[in-house]
């Protein structure tokens, strides 16, 4: 049995909470919103984030953020990727060496283009960091529907420990260390989802939605090689598999959020909506950005761009997706 902590209280924190509880884990959750904590003390339950959920009794619930932190086993950052440095700056005074932090927010620092890990690395240099990352909706996983990920370290020991803490027989995980590629996907499928949501609020169908998908994971492969990640990782759970999800299901905050765009909202007025943390608006500028430092072409990344930051309207935007230049699908397939 490990002793955890869980930094961050919204819908994925609570879920894995569940899960970790679930496999006989000690577990505290912990928040910096005192009024979250008394009310998750008084309901066992975030009936605005993930209604129906309940939390145990035996998990603990604080807003100190020494008590989260000190003699735990293994903690785990699940605060929204905007305020990943931000509590890492907060944490790293009580953080021990070698203490354990498993990230499992998704999303690229839009100012330094940083993944997260690396981020918290940067914050934390005491710390060993990790990633667990996938197609893995926090409505589904707080319920205990089957569900696979993928714990990512730079150490073998690492991911199999975070895979022996997590794994049970609804939640699957595997193991490896491409810890770019697993970011990479996570972060980048949040905008196609947008795209593909954008496309669902002009009323376009299935055509539409599948080679957005299958465009989007091109580009996602194309600058996560060129950056130095695993072709495997981008085939893999973390990058089609997590793609697939965010992009069709009606639980991605970043799908409706195109959604709502689609049907004639602004991007504030849509993520208004929503009322969670939509990531693929701030890791737009962030995939944006290393398109144009690693030369490499992500038309669907720029015109989700244009959309959302240059009031460009969402029909026109597809319009120019569709009227680009002829292309092959793949040019090293024909022969000279």
């Amino acid at each position: 049995m490990a002793n955890i902590s869980m930094i961050g209280a919204g819908s994925w924190g609570i879920a894995l909470a569940v899960v970790l509880e679930s496999n006989g884990h000690e577990v505290t959750i912990w928040s910096a919103i005192e009024q979250e904590i008394a009310m998750l003390s008084k309901e066992h339950e975030h009936k605005a984030k993930l209604p129906g959920v309940r939390l145990s009794k035996r998990i603990g619930l604080t807003i100190e953020l020494e008590e989260a932190i000190r003699g735990r086993d293994l903690l785990v950052m699940a605060v929204p990727s905007v305020y990943v440095r931000s509590t890492a700056k907060q944490m790293q005074p009580y953080v021990a060496d070698g203490q354990l932090i498993v990230n499992v927010a998704k999303g690229i620092e839009e100012g330094s283009l940083m993944t997260l890990t690396d981020m918290i690395s940067e914050e934390i240099p005491q710390a060993e960091v990790a990633a667990l990352s996938g197609p893995s909706h926090a409505e589904e996983v707080g319920r205990g529907l089957p569900t696979t990920c993928v714990a990512g370290a730079k150490k073998k020991e690492v991911a199999e420990l975070i895979q022996n803490v997590f794994m049970n027989d609804v939640f699957r995980v595997y193991t490896s260390p491409d810890l770019l590629g697993i970011e990479l996907g996570g972060a980048l499928k949040n905008v196609i989802a947008l795209a593909a949501g954008m496309a669902d609020g002009l009323g376009y169908g299935d055509n539409t939605k599948a080679a957005l998908i299958t465009r989007g994971i091109t580009e996602i492969a194309r600058l996560a090689l060129a950056m130095g990640a695993k072709f495997e990782t981008i085939s893999g759970l973390t990058g089609i598999g997590d793609l697939i999800v965010t992009c069709a299901s009606k639980h991605s905050r970043n799908r409706r959020a195109g959604m709502l765009i689609g049907q004639g909202l602004s991007m504030e007025e849509a993520m208004e909506e929503v009322q969670m943390v939509v990531e693929g608006v701030y890791s737009a500028k962030a995939a944006q950005a290393l398109s144009e430092k690693y030369q490499v072409s992500m038309p669907i990344i720029g015109q989700v761009n244009q959309v959302l930051f240059a009031g460009k309207p969402v029909k026109e935007a597809v319009h120019e997706l569709m009227l680009r230049d002829k292309k092959a699908e793949h040019d090293e397939l024909w022969e000279d």
